[in-house]
């Protein structure tokens, strides 16, 4: 990865490559139609890039968190299948429908307004959200019986179009996931007594696809694994045939050096032990890198691995690089394909407490993105 652009403090390199090439492996790997979930920009990457690549890679669907991701990409020229499913309380579904974005459906509320957005030639397409165990949102066991019995007369009468069932599973352990699909099951059969066959069922993301075959259910959502990060404790990307897509760098603003005992940063956490050189790195919390991470986190420069020193600051943060010749400019390179020498991001998330989804999604708007195709 060449160094940012002259005049470039900070940037994260996005290679839509990878995200094509993460699909095509995971379709592979899966057998299974593949939801591209592209919510809350694209875990940080750009929406409407990441759906565009994720697309050519062979995804059939984009998934979004809510109505307004959803319309971001039609107003970009996203002409695919969109499904949103989380609404805000009395959420208005015209515009929605208007543009043909799918509504994930949790009650009957919800169905009743989906309804109410149809036109008379075109019917709202939706996919109904069994609670399966994961207590957040879904259509209630109790429910499912009215829910299922007013989508099928609704679907009867040309107001919806009925395009999948779907839950979602807590990753908790696979004795839980199995608990969870068997309930999902259930729920399945019920809507098939009350005349509801849809086309899809989708239950699986990125962990459950690659590791529970009996969940794929013929379509899964793929959120972290487009991005090329793993899912998991003990796997790695590449243990998983995953490239990451995001390359999160900067370029050295400053070099000073300084004599033993120097405090570096706020707190003075960190004072030098001999003398050293110091390479300010214009980065820092506000642009998304976690201040938890503060003398944990690594950075490498020319090809070295070095510990951030001191604290993370709202805009930059130090690293001390002893005697190597870094210099104005050169390139601070903090996460990335681990393959090619540089720190991941998963390592990022266990030096500051979190994971790997936290780290990506979390870089800020001041930090310009680049694509590149490698």
């Amino acid at each position: 990865m060449s160094r940012p652009p002259a005049g470039v403090l900070r940037e994260a390199v996005v290679d839509v490559g990878a995200i094509a090439d993460n699909v095509r492996h995971l379709r592979r790997l899966t057998g299974s139609e593949i939801i591209a979930v592209v919510k809350a920009d694209g875990y940080g990457h750009g929406a409407v890039r990441s759906g565009l690549a994720a697309l050519a890679g062979g995804a059939t669907r984009l998934g979004v968190s809510d109505i307004t991701e959803a319309l971001a990409l039609r107003r970009a020229g996203i002409d695919a299948p969109i499904v949103a499913w989380l609404h805000a309380p009395g959420a208005d579904f015209a515009q929605a429908a208007a543009l043909g974005i799918e509504l994930g459906i949790s009650s009957l509320d919800q169905l009743q307004k989906a309804a109410a957005a149809a036109s008379a030639d075109r019917p709202v397409g939706i996919h109904l959200k069994l609670e399966t165990g994961l207590s957040r949102n879904g259509i209630p066991p109790t429910d499912y019986r009215v829910v299922f019995a007013e989508a099928a007369r609704l679907e009867r009468i040309g107001r919806v179009r009925v395009i999948a069932l779907f839950s979602h599973l807590s990753n908790a352990s696979d004795e839980d996931d199995r608990a969870a699909l068997r309930a999902f099951d259930e729920g399945v059969g019920v809507a098939a007594t009350l005349g509801l066959a849809p086309p899809l069922r989708h239950l699986a993301a990125t962990h459950a696809a690659i590791d529970l075959p009996e969940a794929r259910l013929g379509c899964v959502r793929i959120g972290i694994g487009l991005y090329g990060l793993s899912p998991f404790d003990d796997r790695t990307s590449a243990d998983l045939g995953l490239r990451p897509a995001m390359t999160l760098h900067g370029a050295v603003a400053a070099v000073r050096r300084v004599p033993a005992g120097k405090g570096v940063s706020y707190g003075y956490d960190y004072r030098t032990d001999r003398d050293t050189t110091l390479a300010l790195v214009p980065l820092g919390y506000a642009d998304g890198v976690p201040r938890q991470a503060s003398g944990a986190g690594a950075v490498t420069i020319g090809g070295r691995r070095y510990r951030i020193a001191g604290r993370i600051a709202m805009d930059q943060f130090v690293v001390d690089v002893g005697d190597a010749p870094v210099a104005v400019g050169d390139e601070a390179v903090l996460f990335g394909d681990p393959t090619l020498g540089v720190p991941s991001a998963t390592e990022w998330a266990d030096a500051a407490g979190t994971i790997n989804y936290d780290i990506v999604t979390r870089i800020g708007p001041r930090v310009p993105r680049r694509q590149v195709a490698e």
